[in-house]
């Protein structure tokens, strides 16, 4: 089974956007989400939306500025996993009566699993330490550990809270990335039999 032939050019769209500094594209972002945006203006003009919705200033941001920062590092690498299977191995789950749902979910999803693994490594480890979205995007309501951590060092100035948070952020992200490690270990000695 061929890949796509505009393949190049879906990973080009996806790509090209994060050329631009990540600050400039959560302004963006903000703007695009703000109660006179486009995207509330579209979702008001076919109903889907009153006056009184709020995407800016909400949880909802602040998810929808950390999916677009980070989204890119989940796509590359599972775009490798895939482009690396052997396409082989969808022909014969299909050749074995297996629908398109039980391929992708018995075929394509083992042989890709690595790649998710490291796309969510990859994601998880910035993700954890962002401020800039919840700022921008969620307000002063809207808290995750890189704002507190930014407010403990520059505005209460209590440089030991600041420190113990910023200690106990890197060892859940080294737990995080040791957990992979550790999964991708067994992956490789699982495959190796």
């Amino acid at each position: 089974m061929p890949w796509p032939p505009h393949q190049n050019l879906l990973i080009a769209a996806i790509v090209v956007p994060f050329f631009a500094n990540y600050l400039v594209r959560m302004y963006g972002w903000s703007v695009v989400l703000s109660d006179d945006g486009p995207l509330l203006k579209a979702l008001r003009a076919t109903g889907l939306a009153d006056d009184d919705t709020k995407i800016l200033q909400t949880g909802a941001g602040v998810i929808a500025g950390l999916v677009y920062g980070f989204v890119v590092f989940m796509i590359i690498p599972l775009y490798a996993a895939m482009e690396r299977m052997d396409t082989s191995l969808i022909e014969a789950g299909r050749d074995l009566y297996g629908g398109p749902l039980r391929t992708f979910f018995f075929v394509t999803v083992p042989a890709t699993r690595q790649g998710a693994a490291a796309g969510c490594v990859l994601v998880f480890l910035p993700a954890m330490g962002d401020f800039v979205s919840a700022q921008l995007m969620g307000g002063p309501d809207q808290i995750m550990i890189g704002n507190l951590i930014q407010d403990k060092f520059f505005q209460g100035q209590n440089w030991p809270l600041g420190s113990a948070l910023t200690m106990l952020l890197m060892a859940v992200m080294f737990l995080g990335k040791l957990g992979y490690l550790r999964r991708t270990r067994k992956d490789e000695a699982e495959a190796a039999r």
